[in-house]
């Protein structure tokens, strides 16, 4: 579409169709945008259009009156019907039509899997069902159906269950309760969701940890929720001892082993053996069972700012979100599905592990990513369904081509990221259906889903309807990394055009389970993420910290993280978060952390600029700090040490003029230094640029 032309948009709030100034004097100034206000030379001629118009419109009646009277109905009818189709055109509502018309099948399809979807919803919650109680239904209709399959270990529902009843009461007979909060440490495998699933049986809130996190960030991790204990694996021992002496002492330790009677680290209890002894079947005396509203489990987000934040993921939130990607996607129960994705995270542990739990289906994961083995594993295991991020789709592409690319049984893929770039070569090269790219924040309640296959799309708003779901994109401020919104003369925010960049955020109704925001354990933090006063004085929406832009069709393409967060392998990183760990590692000294471009890399890689004017800082001693302190996608792949720091800007309009410039060498004076595969900084060459922009140097 070209730019310039005017294309008739739709008012979330309203639904009524608004256009340029050229079109508010063949319509009405009412529908002329909010943020361009008349100056006196657009009022002198809006005034002139208006009396064109007017005099236009009084010759043209006059004509088909005439025509009518001395040529009869015969000659006077077609001329009012050209007439009014002459207008209709040139009033611009004829575009309306046509989008309406042409994006109808669309909406309609997504407007009968959504009410499908509200009312699996109310079921859930008239019965006031918990994840367990759904989960229990699947273990007595299919007890000896496979569940989960993890490196060729299957558990079948029962085998889940029975893990899940003996680890609940060991916690119980040790006196954990409705609303405690035990923590999980541990790697891909049925264990941990059997884990979970278990604690919740107990009313018990599980906080689901990134076993990536080392010290401060995962010391931040286990206290920022409260946590009464903390079950680990025995593989992550070394990393909970690093913290266990700044642990608070309410905090009760269990370790699971791969046998019975191992060793497990001082003042830790052995889980493993413990529950060889329990029982299978749940004990019932004394515990409250949780209902439909409770917590059920933590995940953590960096948001747009500081350390993990811990979202609160309800039972009747987990049921949503799982039943959501499900019904709008088209999942069935017979699926199998593939994930190598973090459990800990949303995508793997609730999109794709909520399918065995809510649907009854089986679920296949491995404890870490192949790009080689992706689609070996789906031949191996009969995957009907597999779940993606950008970056894996990328390296899976880079792979040669084998036997196995085509030779699966995969009829739909579905995840977040994958590039338009590279979007027709995968799906061709891998023979992919179809593809139900999403978009969504674990806290968040804007959340979409592409079910068209419309190449880049990340989801669609209706130009027809929307408000059914009012999810919108408005505009902000270039000044602040587009972070915040920007408003008018009354105080309210401003709609974006079709093809103009803009925040995107999910209008909060707090009754409705589609459109709640639950936010944080940290109320403060909750609080950042709702913008107010959007298009009426007193309403509330959820920020999802990201750029969005819609097409004339409503299609929503994803452009950019705003703020202080970019998204690097996969991951969301906090720059101040990273930022006060590099600022540690060189001395306290001023640093300053973002995420540049890199060609043919999704995401922003991360580049911490440090002033050292007297080269002062050893990169030796700063790359194994870093290593220690932050996980592998949280470090910067690019040190610039600067001369000087300008003074005269802000802070944020420093970080934004760094950004702009890149790591080019060529342009820049400072030292640069990139990161290299064997996890040491070297100096960033002209040469060495040019091969990373070629792509020939791996980051």
């Amino acid at each position: 579409m070209n730019n310039n032309e005017t294309v008739p948009t739709v008012d979330v709030e309203k639904g009524q169709p608004e256009n340029e100034l050229s079109r508010a004097a063949a319509t009405n100034v009412a529908q002329w945008e909010i943020s361009k206000r008349p100056t006196t030379s657009d009022r002198v001629r809006l005034a002139f259009l208006y009396v064109l118009q007017f005099t236009g419109v009084g010759a043209s009646i006059a004509a088909i009156v005439l025509i009518w009277y001395y040529m009869g109905w015969e000659f006077g009818l077609p001329s009012l019907l050209i007439t009014l189709a002459a207008v209709f055109i040139a009033s611009g509502w004829w575009r309306w039509w046509y989008i309406a018309l042409v994006t109808a099948p669309r909406d309609i399809k997504a407007l009968g899997r959504y009410i499908k979807l509200l009312r699996l919803v109310k079921r859930h919650a008239k019965n006031n069902a918990t994840i367990g109680d759904v989960f229990s239904e699947y273990v007595s209709k299919q007890p000896e159906k496979t569940c989960l399959v993890c490196e060729g270990r299957s558990w079948t529902f029962r085998e889940v269950n029975d893990y899940a009843n003996r680890l609940a009461n060991v916690f119980h007979s040790h006196g954990y309760k409705n609303g405690d909060v035990v923590g999980l440490l541990q790697e891909n495998r049925p264990e941990f969701v059997a884990t979970w699933l278990g604690l919740s049986k107990l009313g018990v809130i599980v906080p689901l940890i990134n076993h990536n996190l080392r010290k401060n960030a995962l010391m931040h991790s286990v206290t920022v929720a409260n946590c009464n204990a903390l079950i680990y694996a025995e593989a992550l021992a070394e990393a909970v001892t690093e913290i266990a002496d700044t642990l608070p002492s309410s905090v009760a330790l269990y370790q699971v082993n791969e046998a019975v009677q191992k060793p497990v680290l001082a003042n830790a209890k052995d889980l493993t053996t413990l529950m060889q002894s329990a029982s299978k079947e749940l004990s019932t005396s004394g515990i409250k069972k949780p209902n439909h509203h409770d917590k059920l489990i933590y995940i953590y987000t960096s948001g747009t700012t500081g350390l993990p934040k811990a979202a609160v993921i309800t039972h009747s939130r987990y049921i949503f979100i799982t039943a959501a990607i499900s019904l709008v996607a088209g999942f069935r129960s017979d699926d199998v599905f593939y994930t190598p994705l973090p459990l800990y995270h949303t995508a793997g542990g609730m999109m794709s592990i909520g399918q065995a739990l809510l649907f009854g289906a089986t679920v296949v994961t491995r404890k870490k990513f192949s790009a080689s083995q992706f689609f070996a594993d789906c031949q191996k295991y009969n995957c009907t369904i597999a779940q993606y991020i950008g970056e894996m789709a990328r390296y899976i592409l880079a792979t040669p081509v084998s036997a196995t690319d085509k030779a699966h049984k995969v009829r739909l893929i579905f995840g977040n990221g994958l590039r338009p770039q590279i979007w027709p070569q995968f799906v061709e090269r891998f023979n992919i259906p179809r593809v139900a790219e999403f978009y969504g924040a674990t806290e968040g309640n804007a959340n979409i889903v592409n079910i068209d296959n419309t190449v880049g799309a990340i989801g669609f708003v209706s130009r027809i309807i929307p408000v059914v779901y009012p999810i919108s994109i408005i505009r902000a401020d270039p000044a602040t990394g587009y972070s915040e919104p920007l408003r008018d003369k009354n105080g309210l925010c401003q709609l974006c055009k079709p093809n103009e960049p803009g925040l995107f955020i999910g209008k909060i109704i707090p009754n409705n389970p589609s459109r709640a925001f639950l936010g944080y354990v940290d109320k403060g933090a909750t609080e950042k993420k709702i913008v107010r006063d959007i298009f009426r004085k007193g309403d509330a929406a959820f920020l999802s910290g990201d750029l969005l832009v819609a097409d004339e069709r409503g299609n929503l393409f994803f452009k950019d993280r705003t703020g202080d967060t970019y998204r690097w392998k996969g991951e969301n990183v906090s720059t101040s978060e990273v930022e006060a760990e590099v600022s540690n590692a060189v001395g306290y000294r001023d640093t300053v952390v973002y995420g540049v471009e890199v060609p043919n890399l999704e995401g922003r890689a991360g580049m911490a600029a440090i002033l050292d004017p007297d080269r002062q800082v050893n990169l030796e001693q700063f790359a194994r700090t870093i290593k220690d302190t932050l996980p592998s996608y949280a470090r910067p792949q690019f040190v610039r040490l600067l001369s000087k720091v300008d003074m005269t800007g802000t802070f944020k309009l420093k970080k934004l003029d760094l950004q702009v410039e890149g790591f080019d060498p060529n342009t820049i004076e400072d030292a640069l230094y990139y990161l290299t595969p064997k996890g040491q900084y070297e100096p960033l060459t002209p040469e060495v640029y040019a091969q990373i922009q070629r792509g020939e140097l791996r980051l």
